[in-house]
């Protein structure tokens, strides 16, 4: 087969998408590891964070808000939610409007974030610490204009 004619790379090191998939797969593999020890799958401690930033200052957040956020759709947010639930680390009531679920921490799921967090940032620290602080900067900067569009 001629690369060449159906490929825009030279080689797979040099396709964004390719270099995109192993980083990703290998900062997911630490950070699940970090995440094994306390009992939270990485899609749970996503939707646990997520909860916790949005209920940080005391108001109601919706099922809805937290799957925006945190890039889930519907159902899966719903199924993570329930998860979460089970454990005993979140809890769910009906929203004002009826229709809506508000959720919230319980005390055992904030006492989880308060680990699991630092944790997290622990093992990102120490995967991207090859980069210097300008390189992080910037990939920073371009994640947050790929997560955009």
């Amino acid at each position: 087969m001629d690369f060449k004619k159906i490929s825009a790379h030279e080689t797979p090191k040099k396709s964004p998408g390719f270099l995109l998939w192993h980083v990703s797969t290998a900062w997911r593999s630490g950070i699940e590891a970090v995440l094994k020890q306390l009992e939270l799958t990485h899609p749970q401690f996503v939707v646990l964070a997520t909860t916790g930033w949005l209920t940080r200052n005391g108001e109601p957040v919706t099922q809805v808000a937290i799957g925006k956020m945190a890039g889930l759709d519907p159902n899966t947010n719903s199924q993570i939610l329930k998860g979460l639930e089970k454990k005993g680390m979140i809890q769910r009531s009906s929203s004002t409007d009826g229709r809506a679920k508000d959720v919230s921490l319980t005390p055992k799921g904030s006492r989880l974030l308060k680990l699991a967090l630092p944790a997290v940032e622990k093992g990102d620290s120490q995967f991207f610490n090859p980069l210097s602080a300008e390189e992080l900067s910037f990939i920073v900067q371009v994640f947050q204009k790929l997560a955009k569009h």
